[in-house]
């Protein structure tokens, strides 16, 4: 398949920018793969589809508050400057991506804060955007840390035009969220609200926890038409060795096992065994998964709803087949369902 196969027009008063005022309460699209049926629910009645024994796979990654804003020296230019990841915990060094980049050269220096309390030099060009960052600080690695949580917000996507507001904290976090690491969440598990968990769990729905601390190389546009020539960016993924227990039990019972959101899908085809079960795994994945690919642990899955030509929607088709999801888009399209990370839900069985 091609990139212009996963093209439609989307209208842009589809966009969320604001998630439903109950996270449950989302809409939720229900594909049926053996009957190719859509039916159209709300987020609370997923439990309908999953019984006893049945098992969700969710990703725990907690996002920080990645973006920061800072001035450079002498001229005072106010840059934005986004963590993408940590190289040298030590050092202080970091990956970072700046805009506008074209101001940014090696040797400049940003200073954060009303009291410029916090100071960056930059060292290294990684891309047009990315630069590497040495943070100077006085303090502890802990403080070190605190203050850029004192001093980053919640990075909300590019399309959300307005202001970052102060419940976005809550709202763009999974509620099982855990381990900090990524600069966007991963936006399947934001529907799940504290009482659905607790209803799944005495329904008897187990939980498979895992980790992907999801960064920007998720979201990157693929710019080439041959689809194998596109290459993912490296994101940290942690499968727990009791996580990989409640799973294969479940495969081998013949139960649901449910990726919760394309990163969770990721994650487990990543860590693979030769008898198709889940294996434990600390590293990194660099997955792209497109059509044709055969899925070896997750027989259903819920997600959100993507962007044309996204490596996600390309994951999404090749698990639920071109043909339907494009179909299932159209109708979403025409039943104003809301895109994108405060969005609406998509449930693939």
């Amino acid at each position: 398949m091609k990139l212009s196969h996963f093209d439609f027009k989307l209208p842009k008063e589809l966009l969320a920018e604001y998630p439903s005022e109950h996270r449950d309460e989302a809409r939720l699209m229900v594909l049926n793969r053996e009957k190719q049926t859509i039916e159209h629910k709300l987020f609370k009645d997923l439990i309908n589809y999953f019984d006893e024994g049945d098992v969700m796979m969710l990703n725990n990654t907690k996002v920080f508050p990645a973006r920061m804003y800072g001035n450079k020296e002498k001229t005072g230019a106010r840059i934005e400057v986004f963590l993408l990841r940590e190289l040298n915990a030590e050092n202080r060094l970091w990956d970072v991506l700046v805009d506008p980049a074209r101001k940014i050269r090696i040797g400049n220096k940003l200073f954060f804060g009303d009291d410029d309390s916090l100071v960056a030099e930059v060292i290294d060009n990684t891309t047009s955007r990315g630069r590497t960052l040495r943070f100077l600080f006085d303090g502890s690695y802990e403080e070190f840390r605190q203050k850029l949580i004192d001093l980053g917000e919640t990075p909300l996507p590019k399309y959300i035009k307005r202001d970052v507001e102060p419940e976005d904290e809550e709202r763009y976090q999974t509620i099982f969220a855990k381990h900090e690491g990524a600069v966007a969440a991963p936006t399947a598990g934001l529907h799940f609200s504290k009482h659905l968990m607790k209803r799944l769990e005495i329904k008897g729905i187990e939980f498979a926890e895992m980790t992907l601390h999801v960064g920007l190389g998720t979201f990157n546009p693929v710019e080439v038409e041959d689809l194998s020539k596109h290459k993912m960016d490296s994101e940290q993924i942690i499968i727990p060795e009791e996580s990989t227990l409640v799973v294969n039990r479940a495969l081998d019972n013949k139960r649901k096992v449910c990726a919760i959101g394309t990163t969770v899908m990721r994650t487990v085809e990543s860590s693979v065994s030769a008898n198709k079960r889940l294996n434990a795994y600390n590293g990194w994945t660099n997955k792209f998964i497109f059509p044709p690919y055969d899925f070896s642990i997750a027989n259903c899955m819920v997600t959100n709803f993507h962007t044309p030509k996204s490596t996600l929607l390309m994951m999404i088709s090749a698990f639920a087949g071109h043909d339907f999801v494009m179909e299932a888009y159209h109708e979403a399209i025409k039943e104003k369902y809301k895109f994108y990370s405060y969005g609406d839900a998509m449930l693939i069985i």
